[in-house]
């Protein structure tokens, strides 16, 4: 999308500010100094016409209603108002009370609007401004900036605004991925997001909604909202999130406030647990970049009251992760949002009603946790319900504060026919450009042919999947059936030299009456260790002591006549599912396991140990997502003559160098 024109010409002049700053600020502290300014400087702008009449019709209700807000708001024209006859030009007038009188200008800003700064922490910023003898010249350069509406236009203000944030972000890069997401990583993230739906899009005046539970900044709704205006200038899309940092909160709610939205929409708190902001509510869209492996032990209490109380009429119903982990509470969370499918879902080739999910994670999530683990059953439960739609394998080194690979996933519970059933995997790993600066951890990026073609190759995984950048799996072969093989155990009790010799005094006398000797059948044992006087206390633990494996003994039976399994020999295989598994009844799918896994032993382990077999109770339906497995290409190793070659060659070098040297 096009950059509207002159935001750069603002954007340059408020850098300049930074400039005043230097030297009695670090780098980081620029932005969360600056910003506020910015986004007061925009908001008395926007009351400037209005004013009088606020303070006027202030005035005549004071004392007589105590909600003012709905009524002051109405008169401002925004959702915000001043009740202050100052202004950052009149606060100059009176150099000797700037500080007092800039405080007192803030707190008669509506709530909304005055939470907002309080969240930035500009109190102490004015303070330490004050006493650093910067204010007055702070305050001069912001009165004569222009951020009026007619001058600075609503998408040009959220320009302004993200531009100084990634400016900031990058001055400050230890810290800037806590809340930054590289802006062409967004951008086709929100590709991917919309790519299914442009039909839908296109209507005279559609009205969506999007939710970023994680919002940060808010980088990722701008970018949504850039895109969906791009398509159609007609389209009205209503952003939501939530963001935990509430300075980072303050950010994203200015940002909804510059540009003429309802800033309510953003809520601070953890969405996670019971602070969610926007409980109840769903959503046509989601998008999101949690922090990686975020450990959710602090908060662990509320979610596994609502896990355990509430099951799938809550969020957790599929699952709870490990601790360590959170990164499958989002994606629930997330899911939990989505609208449901229209009654008459499809209309002319537009799916009505649900929604579409695009989250960036770590590895991580694809393949942890073993065969009914939290994470597995929550990943069976997504597959199974045929939620997943793609994901894409990004290249390294794209974020500020971690080198690490991720992964975008895509989910819908509306999938178009030809996508049901199925999952699209797109490897990107080799699209990353290398930067000529690195900005802390990240050295490379996106370009923009890099995101087109990564959109088309999503797009048209479905009908043109002979790229080996992209496999189309189906959703039974993510799943796998791992089977417990058992093998008997096989034991003598034996009392000879070397068991003398590690028992314990008092036991070792009694041994001896009977050693040397050899059982083999752990009765016979007792039976004998009682008539030497060792007593039920002592029982246990003598038996363990002169037990031993011997492969040649014979199984030992347990209840009913079955073999004792041996849990030193226990093993466990994996067996694919069949296809069509997923639609089977309960009872279908374990007959048909059980027959598998029978199948599987007699071909694969009987050859090797005939006396194992299959603990059918403790076989589970386990899924995961092995990305690197499906795209692995085979290298073979170089031959041995050309590595020879080499050595050679090395050594001859080696030898015309020493003998320069001698």
């Amino acid at each position: 999308m096009t950059s509207p024109k002159g935001f750069q010409d603002k954007v340059s002049l408020i850098w300049s500010v930074a400039d005043i700053l230097r030297g009695d600020f670090k780098p980081h502290e620029y932005g969360q100094t600056i910003l506020p300014f910015v986004v007061l400087r925009r908001l008395e702008c926007a009351l400037e016409k209005t004013k009088d009449k606020v303070i006027t019709k202030s005035k005549s209700l004071e004392g007589k209603i105590n909600d003012l807000e709905t009524i002051l708001n109405k008169e401002s024209g925004q959702n915000f108002y001043n009740t202050s006859p100052l202004s950052l030009t009149k606060i100059l007038q009176d150099p000797n009370k700037v500080a007092s009188n800039l405080n007192s200008y803030i707190r008669a800003f509506s709530p909304s609007a005055s939470e907002v700064l309080d969240k930035y922490g500009f109190p102490d910023k004015i303070k330490k401004l004050d006493e650093q003898g910067l204010l007055y010249q702070i305050i001069g350069k912001f009165a004569d900036l222009d951020l009026s509406e007619e001058t600075v236009s609503n998408e040009a203000m959220g320009y302004v605004f993200e531009e100084l944030l990634r400016k900031f972000s990058e001055m400050s890069n230890e810290t800037a991925g806590e809340h930054y997401t590289p802006r062409e990583v967004i951008r086709l993230m929100v590709n991917l997001l919309f790519i299914e739906d442009s039909k839908a899009l296109a209507g005279q005046k559609p009205i969506r909604s999007i939710y970023d539970p994680a919002c940060g900044t808010g980088g990722m709704l701008s970018i949504a909202e850039e895109y969906l205006h791009d398509l159609n200038p007609n389209i009205k899309l209503n952003v939501f999130g939530q963001e935990l940092n509430p300075e980072t909160w303050a950010i994203a709610r200015s940002d909804l406030m510059i540009k003429g939205q309802d800033p309510t929409r953003i809520t601070l708190g953890n969405s996670l647990n019971n602070e969610d902001g926007h409980a109840g509510k769903q959503f046509d869209y989601c998008i999101s970049n949690p922090p990686y492996g975020v450990d959710w032990k602090k908060y662990q209490e509320p979610i596994e009251k609502e896990h355990k109380a509430k099951g799938f009429d809550g969020r957790y119903g599929a699952g709870l992760p490990r601790v360590s982990d959170g990164s499958f509470l989002f994606i629930q969370h997330m899911i939990s949002k989505m609208k449901p499918i229209a009654d008459k879902p499809e209309t002319k080739d537009i799916i009505e009603g649900g929604s579409r999910i695009a989250i960036i994670l770590s590895g991580s999530p694809l393949f942890s946790g073993q065969a009914g683990s939290g994470e597995s059953e929550i990943r069976k439960w997504i597959i199974e319900n045929d939620l997943l739609e793609g994901i894409v394998a990004m290249p390294d080194q794209l974020f500020y504060n971690t080198g690490i690979g991720t992964y975008i996933w895509i989910l819908s519970n509306r999938k178009e026919k030809k996508s049901q059933g199925l999952v699209r995997l797109v490897d990107a790993r080799e699209f990353g450009s290398k930067m000529r600066k690195a900005l802390g951890d990240k050295k490379k990026e996106l370009t923009f042919d890099a995101i087109e073609e990564i959109t088309n190759l999503y797009s048209e995984a479905i009908s043109q999947s002979s790229d080996k950048r992209v496999k189309v799996m189906k959703n039974e072969e993510f799943g796998f059936a791992r089977l417990t093989i058992e093998r008997p155990l096989r034991r003598v009790w034996r009392v000879d030299e070397e068991v003398l010799k590690s028992a314990p005094a008092v036991i070792r006398g009694k041994l001896e009456k009977i050693a040397p000797k050899l059982f083999n059948s752990e009765s016979d044992a007792k039976k004998a260790l009682d008539e030497v006087g060792i007593g039920i206390k002592e029982l246990k633990t003598v038996l363990k002591l002169i037990s031993a494996s011997d492969p040649e003994a014979k199984p030992v039976q347990g209840k009913k006549q079955a073999f004792e399994p041996d849990a030193d020999l226990r093993d466990s295989e994996n067996i694919p599912l069949p296809q069509g598994f997923i639609e089977l009844s309960t009872p279908e799918k374990v007959d048909i396991i059980e027959r598998l896994a029978e199948v599987h032993l007699e071909n694969e382990v009987h050859p090797h140990a005939k006396d194992a077999w299959v603990d059918h109770s403790k076989t589970k339906i386990g899924y995961e997502i092995p990305f690197n497995r499906q795209f692995y290409t085979y290298v073979p190793p170089r031959p041995v003559e050309e590595i020879r070659n080499e050595i050679q060659d090395l050594e001859h070098q080696i030898q015309s160098i020493m003998g320069d040297l001698l």
